[in-house]
């Protein structure tokens, strides 16, 4: 009989350390995830627009890197989300991580304790 549950896949960048909280977390608890690194495995724009539609741009948005913070303040300012979107399009470290799609559902960031419910 084939498994039919779904793939849980974990997004973001292998170096970065809340993904290795995120990928130690799901390892202990002994959840199968796949990972996808934007930068070893590509980011597609129609996952980022989806992604975006689904939990809203300003939350994808990683604005505490060292990647946002050197953009021009001109830049800052006038951010929406099409230029958001071209953005992490472009620079895939502007998006905060890790992103979690489980099922139906996204999830941005990491706490041991959201995580912990969103497995319950």
């Amino acid at each position: 009989m084939k498994d039919t549950k779904k793939v849980t896949t974990l997004y973001g960048i292998s170096n970065c350390d809340t993904i290795k909280k995120a990928k130690k977390w799901l390892e202990s608890n002994q959840i199968d995830y796949q990972f996808h690194d934007y930068r070893k495995d590509g980011l597609d724009q129609q996952w980022l627009i989806n992604t975006e539609a689904k939990v809203g741009w300003e939350s994808m948005l990683n604005k505490r890197g060292t990647t946002f913070r050197k953009l021009s303040e001109e830049q800052k300012d006038n951010i929406d989300r099409e230029t958001a979107l071209a953005l992490m399009l472009e620079l895939p470290s502007m998006i905060k991580r890790p992103i979690l799609h489980t099922q139906n559902s996204y999830f941005v960031g990491f706490s041991a304790d959201s995580y912990s419910k969103v497995f319950a």
